[in-house]
């Protein structure tokens, strides 16, 4: 069986020093490991953004995408290869702005993925503009006199659209953050994980210090049912969405490719994608 350290390469990361993702991508490789997994039994797929370079930095299949698109790329990867473990990643800008329609669709289709967002509130490889997580009067280059737009809240979208598996983790609690990856990567179904992931460059409002001051721990509220979706959401909205831990958890419902029937039911990677003479006379024909 692998080891997390099995799940690095000689790929040293060009993160700011400090930066939330250093720990993100830690957790990934402690949590692909403590699942059983080898690293050509996972693959990564990510975005555009800082947090977009982790494939890159993991030992496992990869894929770099282009803005926005990890999510298509990511259940594509899974439907066509069942035997593969599958993580989608990016941040805030990513997943939650040019994204967000592949998100709303992902979560509701359930495919047996984990998108884990990189949630920095601000657009950092650009040079530090506000994202849709930055808070009301946050001034940035692209809003200099403070957004006058509200807070997006991922998690409550999460809920509506019916996410059967949320968690959120901060990423300076690497213990709880990859016990909550260990957890998305056995669900049998999409598994959204929010993170914390502080950008020490271009953020200089939500630091390590401003979230260890405003997070509220799950583990505070030893009664807290997560398979209660209504729960689950009054709990969001009492916090504001600055809660950590596992928040919604649906074991019931199958996940989108057990739920295929006919061609395609055992993905690409396991079909015998021949055709006789006749099938291909017959596909030709239908072109002409």
């Amino acid at each position: 069986m692998a080891t997390f350290k099995e799940f690095r390469n000689n790929v040293k990361p060009n993160w700011c020093p400090g930066c939330g993702d250093f720990s993100v991508q830690a957790a990934i490789q402690r949590a692909a490991a403590n699942v059983g997994l080898e690293p050509e039994g996972l693959a990564v797929i990510s975005g555009i953004g800082c947090s977009g370079r982790i494939s890159g930095y993991v030992n496992a299949y990869g894929l770099h995408g282009i803005h926005g698109r990890a999510l298509p790329i990511a259940q594509g990867v899974k439907l066509a290869n069942r035997d593969l473990t599958v993580i989608a990643s990016g941040g805030d800008g990513d997943g939650f702005a040019i994204g967000m329609g592949h998100t709303v669709h992902a979560i509701r289709r359930n495919i047996d993925i984990t998108y884990i967002v990189m949630d920095n509130q601000i657009y950092g490889l650009t040079k530090g503009q506000t994202s849709p997580r930055s808070a009301e009067g946050f001034k940035t280059k692209s809003t200099p006199e403070g957004s006058i737009e509200s807070t997006l809240s991922p998690l409550e979208i999460a809920i509506s659209a019916g996410a059967t598996f949320i968690a959120q983790s901060f990423s300076s609690d690497l213990k709880q953050l990859t016990s909550l990856i260990e957890a998305g990567l056995n669900h049998k179904g999409f598994s959204l994980i929010n993170v914390f992931s502080p950008c020490v460059t271009f953020n200089k409002v939500n630091t390590y210090d401003w979230f260890k001051e405003n997070i509220v721990n799950l583990d505070q509220f030893p009664d807290y049912d997560p398979t209660n979706r209504i729960a689950a959401m009054n709990k969001i909205m009492e916090t504001n969405g600055m809660l950590t831990g596992l928040i919604y958890h649906n074991k019931e419902r199958k996940s989108y490719e057990n739920m295929i029937s006919g061609f395609g039911a055992e993905g690409l990677a396991n079909q015998d994608l021949s055709l006789s003479q006749e099938q291909f006379s017959k596909l030709m024909a239908e072109f002409k």
